[in-house]
């Protein structure tokens, strides 16, 4: 519970003019319009709760029992590391190399090679075609050892936010144990974005890790994308609490420092601590 002492001012005699009670009244006022909106939000929230998915949102949203790994092929990007085998061509097998940031390897007997954004195989088919002035019929075989420009993102109400490695079979239900929802979380009302880079379009799903976890309804267990977007909102109750706390610390802060307002001080007021007073409290 948050209590809040108000002290009486003295100053400079203005008839029926009270500074402390303008400001309490208009303290008061923002507190209780605050609330009022963030009441008014929340019961949105609530009635919106119930909504669930268009069609062709859930249809861009793949299922782990559907396929194994994620589609789409896997292209090799800054700092990706790469693993090269060649059993005729001992210059190169064995070869690890992290994609420097313009996107180029350097090899022994061929040199600096541009493989940035090319598959492994592409990469192996090229390096084919440059050690054929060297060697014949080589054989090259390339393997991706460490995916780490690929991404996807987990946001909101979890204790570790941020950026998370794509391996290419994560699901919703691995990044959020990873992400660690807080108590906060509305489980719910999950959100997986995904955006598309050729329309310019992007597709949304809420769904309902609650459900998952009591039922093991692994159908709502999404394989996730590169670049995908996993949002976990609070729910209405803490939404509330967070508002509240956003309009009070302001106030908090001013009143814990001793930050006298504007009006006070061009009217000749300062604001001092009482004594022996463990609340930020302020008087003249």
């Amino acid at each position: 519970m948050v209590r809040f002492r108000w002290w009486a001012v003295s100053g400079p005699r203005r008839p029926k003019r009270c500074p402390t009670r303008t400001v309490q009244t208009m303290t008061r006022t923002s507190i209780m319009s605050a609330l009022k909106r963030s009441a008014m939000v929340a019961a949105l929230l609530l009635s919106a709760s119930g909504c669930g998915p268009r069609p062709e949102h859930a249809a861009a949203f793949l299922k782990p029992y559907e396929q194994d790994v994620a589609g789409g092929q896997f292209r090799i990007m800054p700092p990706d590391t790469i693993e090269i085998t060649s059993p005729n061509v001992p210059e190169i097998d064995g070869e690890t190399q992290n994609l420097r940031p313009d996107g180029k390897i350097t090899l022994r007997l061929i040199g600096e090679v541009y493989v940035a954004g090319l598959t492994t195989s592409e990469i192996a088919d090229k390096l084919t075609q440059q050690l054929t002035r060297y060697y014949q019929k080589p054989i090259v075989v390339v393997r991706a050892a460490a995916g780490a420009s690929k991404r996807f993102y987990v946001f909101g109400e979890v204790s570790g936010p941020g950026p998370y490695p794509f391996t290419g079979n994560d699901t919703l239900l691995g990044a959020l144990a990873m992400a660690q929802p807080t108590r906060l979380a509305w489980m719910s009302q999950v959100k997986v974005v995904r955006p598309s880079h050729e329309n310019r379009e992007r597709h949304e799903m809420t769904i309902d890790v609650d459900e998952i976890v009591r039922h093991g309804k692994s159908a709502d267990n999404v394989l996730l994308q590169e670049g995908d977007i996993i949002h976990v909102p609070p729910t209405p109750l803490a939404w509330l609490g967070l508002q509240l706390q956003a309009v009070l610390f302001p106030l908090n802060q001013a009143l814990a420092t001793g930050y006298t307002p504007l009006w006070a001080r061009e009217a000749g007021y300062q604001y001092t601590q009482p004594a022996g007073s463990g609340f930020g409290g302020r008087r003249f």
